[in-house]
């Protein structure tokens, strides 16, 4: 199955790739397997997303599907069903944090 990937622009730019990005996933995708068959396809987004090492979320970039956050989930999490069958996408967010 195919599964659609948005990206924040600065990601975007570094993959060379306008619009979301398309990876094929074999049935029952978690997210690990998500971030695993993206970073085969552009191996320029390892470490970027995830800790190059401990494959951890990096602290200031958050995931979301179907109006739900995914940030904190373990990487085991099946996608959803709107994900996997095309209907949303899986979104890849740069936090914002500041304060005074």
């Amino acid at each position: 199955m195919t599964v659609r990937i948005r990206l924040p622009a600065p990601l975007r730019t570094l993959a060379q790739v306008n619009g979301d990005i398309h990876v094929d996933l074999g049935p029952e995708p978690t997210i690990s397997e998500l971030f695993e068959a993206l970073e085969a396809s552009y191996p320029m987004l390892r470490g970027t997303i995830r800790d190059g090492t401990t494959l951890q979320r990096r602290p200031f970039v958050r995931f979301f599907a179907c109006e739900e956050d995914f940030s904190h989930l373990p990487p085991d999490t099946a996608l959803p069903l709107e994900v996997t069958r095309g209907e949303e996408a899986f979104v890849v967010l740069g936090a914002i944090a500041g304060g005074s």
